[in-house]
């Protein structure tokens, strides 16, 4: 059968295709800017008729997907959580699973967690019937190798952005049409204080060097501290619009990559829809799995791989917390401790805590004598090797616990060290 044929007889509606879930099913749906809405809203339409249906997921963007009414018919498993479930998961309406993000296609493949149905959002097939995963890909491939019946939503508005990233018709049972824009993520402007952080990081970064960073201000200040870098390459989870202006200016062209050479890699992608365009069949991305580009080992192949990643706080010895506020889960493990450790086994790689001196409006110091009571180490103080802030950086790695504990003292707000002081000693650490 012509592939066409095949896409014509599996197009469903929306209410028609999520019929494909039943009661007890575990359902992986992509999440971020590629969240199905549609087809969500449609499944969760059908609650009066469905009970211990598992939604799996990484970050979904909408609140209305985790509403108290929608208990005992659904229940999220979120891989990282965000703000549209991180209430339910701190009331215990919803679970979270910490997980590296590099090892999740595996929980798929590996049947650690099977799933019986993924709902995907792609774009529209190519003349050879491939659809594209689109702006994620991350755990998306995975799930729709090994679920048992496999839904997509083929939106016009969806890139075909290149890479390990495809899908045929034939592998899919139910399709939905849409024509609708793609969530977009607003740009923030950064003040003197994130500009100050991007410029300590810049100093760190040499020529030809491969960066990993995420999206936020602090990654827009280190990308706009760059204009005096050359042939800078990109192999990182996220792709934003300040990767985009940043090659647009001629600063990443990937040229002295050691893996994949020109190319910017990543597994997911957000932003504008300025950079949904960008991305739309540019041969110059390639997005592949997080069990690939997060792998430790593929990240460590790469020379001078920077990796700048962000906390929540980081005590006196080094460890980093970044994924709750003492026990209150805030977002999860997600890729900084596999680049963390790829960077660290780089030929001139340096792994890069970037973090504000202080939080509340400069109330709290986030260099702080101890995490707070309960709260998750997702860096150990062994892994680390840079912390920078505003006011410097400190570089941690085989140093002991008096000097940790000296250069981190020195990095913190002006206003907090003589407290900090004050605990170190106590401590015994000074």
């Amino acid at each position: 059968m012509p592939w066409i044929d095949d896409y014509r007889r599996k197009c469903r509606t929306a209410e028609e295709a999520v019929r494909l879930v039943k009661s007890g099913d575990r359902v992986f749906t992509s999440g971020n800017a590629a969240t199905p809405r549609p087809l969500l809203h449609a499944l969760i339409a059908r609650k009066a008729e469905l009970h211990d249906v598992e939604l799996v997921h990484l970050l979904l963007m909408g609140d209305e997907f985790s509403l108290p009414s929608l208990e005992g018919h659904f229940r999220h498993n979120a891989f990282f959580v965000g703000p549209g479930d991180r209430h339910a998961v701190n009331a215990g309406a919803a679970d979270y699973t910490p997980i590296f993000l590099s090892e999740i296609p595996a929980l798929f493949s590996s049947g650690v967690l099977p799933l019986d149905i993924a709902i995907l959002q792609v774009s529209p097939p190519d003349e050879h019937g491939f659809m594209s995963l689109g702006i994620e890909v991350l755990a998306s491939k995975a799930a729709a190798e090994t679920a048992r019946t496999v839904v997509v939503q083929v939106n016009e508005q969806m890139p075909r952005v290149l890479g390990d990233s495809f899908l045929h018709v034939s592998r899919v049972h139910a399709i939905v049409e849409t024509d609708e824009a793609l969530p977009e993520l607003e740009k923030s402007a950064f003040g003197d204080i994130e500009r100050q952080i991007g410029q300590h990081v810049a100093s760190l970064i040499p020529d030809g060097a491969t960066l990993q960073l995420g999206i936020g201000t602090i990654p827009d200040a280190v990308l706009a501290s760059l204009s005096d870098k050359r042939e800078l390459g990109l192999h990182t989870e996220m792709i934003s619009d300040g990767v985009m202006q940043a090659m647009e200016a001629g600063i990443f062209t990937g040229t002295r990559k050691t893996l994949h050479p020109g190319k910017a890699l990543a597994t997911l992608i957000l932003g504008s829809r300025q950079l949904y365009r960008f991305v739309d069949n540019n041969p110059a991305f390639e997005l592949h799995s997080s069990a690939y580009t997060n792998d430790p080992f593929v990240i460590a192949q790469h020379d001078n791989l920077i990796a700048i990643n962000s906390a929540l706080e980081v005590d006196l010895t080094g460890q980093v917390c970044a994924e709750s506020l003492g026990t209150s889960i805030y977002s999860g493990f997600g890729g900084q401790l596999d680049f963390i450790r790829g960077a660290a086994r780089s030929r001139g790689g340096k792994p890069i805590i970037a973090l504000a001196a202080t939080a509340r409006g400069g109330t709290l110091s986030r260099i702080v004598p101890q995490l707070k009571p309960g709260a998750g180490v997702v860096t150990t103080r062994g892994d680390v090797h840079y912390v920078v802030t505003e006011f410097g950086v400190a570089q941690l790695y085989g140093k002991t616990l008096r000097q940790r504990t000296r250069l981190l003292i020195d990095i913190a707000h002006p206003q907090f060290r003589e407290s900090l002081e004050r605990a170190a000693h106590e401590r015994n650490l000074l």
